[in-house]
This record gives structure tokens, sequence and C-alpha cells, in this order.
């Protein structure tokens, strides 16, 4: 899926980030990651067993920014 086309009003909060959802890969998760990093300080590794969970969903994944943001 090509994300630049849209509006944030248009994604669902729940949806599945990777899969049948927005439809991302491993390379988007590699760019997230960095810009995690980047942005608010946050490290994730590849082999983390929460990726699961963290990635899920755009929910899930801002909460675990806001949880854990260092910056």
């Amino acid at each position: 899926m090509r994300l630049e086309d849209v509006a944030p009003d248009d994604l669902s909060p729940d949806a599945a980030l990777f899969g049948g959802g927005l439809g991302l890969d491993s390379i988007d998760a590699l760019e997230i990651g960095v810009m995690l990093d980047r942005q608010y300080g946050i490290k994730v590794s590849s082999g983390d067993e929460r990726n699961h969970q963290i990635f899920a969903s755009l929910r899930s994944l801002a909460e675990f920014v806001a949880s854990h943001r260092t910056r």
C-alpha cells in the first residue's frame, strides 16, 4: 500500500500495520525503528519478543511510544 495518498483521517488506529491492514513490510518496520530512535530515543531491536504486540496497530505503537519515549 502506498501511504503517500492516504489521509490521516482514513487510517484506523486499530488497523494492522502489517499484512492485510496497512500492508507494511520489513523495510517499513526498519524505517519505523530508525525513526523511533531518532525522534523519541526509543531503541527497538529486531529480536525483541514484544515486537508483534508493539507493531500490531497504530494504537499499540502509539501507546508504546508514549510509555517509552525519552524525549
